[in-house]
């Protein structure tokens, strides 16, 4: 068995069983030993695609993601989405051939660009270690949460390597040893006597909470908590009658309002960064903050902490309950207090949506509103649903007026804020979750970068909805500066039905409310191709959430 070999049966061994990539000479025997292991080998057209798709599977389905690629070309392609990856702290692995030869047209410095974006590079330079060296990575990833380039030389993956066992290879321990359940000590006691003072506490959710929504509402329940996350977050309470939704640029009135005036805000695997607290400006002057995380780094990267606690977000969550109740007590039906008091249930359920929001339907002249566009499909599509969003002006829109069933009904792959990502997003959320209908969000800036995945989507018999947003430009810059040339940034119009029925798509244009009845013809068929639907939408405005996310630039 040759080391290619060794590394793909090392890793089915270990569990993995998807695996996204473009293949060329320098990975070809490793994604063909990903195959014979039992992995499903999904091609992509482009690298940047493929490695986006691993990402968006790897937050979906709780997996690590598994990208294969060429050496030189083939990993630059991958760059983008693994920055993402990296800064995303998503569980990724990236296997690259290398071209250890300086002569080599594909050879340069692969673990000088993984590191560059964020990434850990590993090499398996030694045939005997491949399996451990290849453990070594998947426990970096998946332990970790870190994006992992395994760089595998061309010349050692034809050597002869031992042949993988039956069994993996046991993981390597953590350089750190064991952590206790919530460090420092005391921390879980100190919060606990911090809240219970509170008397309008609110909690905001990040990706690192996503598996610990039973634990943080049981904490909230003790202590009047109110409940948001972050937009990566988004769906984790739904159903709470406490669920402000999403804090940040995309917050609602009420829940902007609401979160403005706690008098204590705890981030649970929450960054907190500019997006989740507009800047700043949700946080009250006189509001303590509190910051529970996995990773002790990102406490106070981007707001000073009063308190920080470091810790699996369920144990941290339930450390701090467990401080709460007599010892040996059982969780008890929730008594009405803190923040709780302040603002009646049946007051956010009618006002925390953004469609509660009256607005002047802007719609004419052959162009939709974008708020109406997306409540109509809101309303049509079916609820159990995956959405995938790209970057861009009109990002807002699927985030604040598409509702999802819960944490698992939205993918946002935007730590990087590139654009171009939305579609593959999507397909790697596709896949992870094969029992909700995909809804691809994109501009028609990213749509046309990413397009080449469209192909994907077609050949995969994916039953997604691609919706492009089109206005004609990169929006956040025609807009930001608006009183400046606009030629660079604005284009002639694209008929991108026609260019998604050449790819197998149907399609259908969108300028009014009626044009949607397409949309239900095609939800009351087989679905047995993807449907993009073009939409035409007003471009007069521009988006508040990026007038501030523009303040840092």
């Amino acid at each position: 068995m040759i080391v290619a070999e060794v590394v793909g049966r090392t890793l089915t061994a270990l569990g993995v069983d998807t695996v996204f990539g473009v293949v060329g000479s320098g990975n070809f025997h490793v994604t063909n030993a990903l195959v014979a292991g039992g992995a499903r080998f999904v091609a992509a057209r482009h690298e940047g695609g493929a490695t986006t798709m691993a990402d968006a599977y790897a937050r979906m389905s709780g997996k690590v993601g598994v990208v294969s690629v060429h050496q030189g070309p083939g990993l630059t392609n991958a760059l983008t989405g693994l920055a993402e990856a990296a800064k995303s702290g998503t569980p990724l692995m990236v296997l690259a051939g290398e071209a250890t030869d300086t002569r080599a047209n594909a050879h340069i410095d692969q673990a000088a660009l993984a590191t560059a974006v964020g990434a850990v590079p590993m090499r398996v330079d030694d045939a005997g270690a491949a399996a451990d060296t290849t453990a070594a990575a998947y426990a970096t990833a998946t332990r970790d949460h870190r994006a992992v380039l395994l760089n595998l030389p061309l010349d050692v993956q034809h050597a002869d390597g031992a042949p993988a066992a039956d069994e993996p290879p046991p993981l390597p321990a953590r350089k750190d040893g064991t952590l206790a359940r919530v460090w420092p000590d005391g921390a879980a006691e100190a919060l606990a006597w911090m809240l219970m003072r509170s008397d309008k506490p609110l909690f905001i959710a990040g990706r690192g909470a996503r598996r610990a929504r039973h634990e943080l509402e049981e904490l909230a329940d003790l202590v009047g908590a109110l409940l948001a996350t972050s937009t990566a977050a988004k769906g984790l309470f739904r159903g709470s009658p406490w669920d402000l939704d999403v804090s940040g640029g995309f917050s609602s009135p009420l829940t902007a309002r609401l979160i403005r005036g706690a008098d204590i805000v705890v981030a649970w695997g929450c960054s907190l960064n500019p997006w989740t607290t507009r800047h700043g400006a949700l946080i009250g002057p006189g509001t303590e903050i509190v910051q529970a995380d996995l990773d002790g780094e990102s406490i106070g990267t981007h707001r000073r902490v009063s308190l920080g606690l470091v810790g699996d977000i369920p144990d941290v969550a339930a450390a701090v309950a467990g401080a709460l109740r007599p010892r040996g007590s059982r969780p008890s039906n929730p008594v009405l207090r803190g923040y709780r008091t302040r603002v009646p249930a049946d007051r956010i359920a009618a006002e925390r949506a953004w469609r509660s929001v009256p607005y002047e339907d802007e719609s004419g002249n052959d162009r939709i509103d974008p708020r109406t566009l997306t409540i109509a499909l809101d309303d049509l599509l079916p609820d159990e649903r995956i959405v995938a969003t790209d970057s861009g002006n009109f990002m807002g829109y699927p985030a604040m007026f598409m509702d999802v069933p819960d944490e698992n009904g939205f993918c946002l792959t935007q730590g990087f804020q590139s654009v171009g990502l939305g579609l593959a997003t999507a397909v790697g959320a596709a896949l992870a979750r094969p029992d909700r209908l995909p809804i691809a969000a994109l501009g028609d800036g990213g749509a046309l970068m990413g397009i080449a995945e469209l192909e994907t989507v077609v050949r995969l018999g994916l039953p997604m909805v691609i919706v492009v947003y089109d206005d004609e430009a990169y929006g956040a810059e025609a807009h930001h500066f608006a009183d400046h040339p606009l030629d660079a940034v604005t284009f002639p119009p694209s008929d991108l039905a026609s260019i998604a029925r050449g790819y197998g798509c149907a399609a259908v244009t969108v300028t009014a409310v009626p044009d949607l009845d397409d949309v239900t013809t095609w939800l009351n068929g087989p679905r047995d191709r993807p449907l993009l639907v073009h939409a035409k939408i007003t471009r007069e405005r521009g988006s508040w959430w990026l007038e501030e996310a523009f303040q840092g630039h």
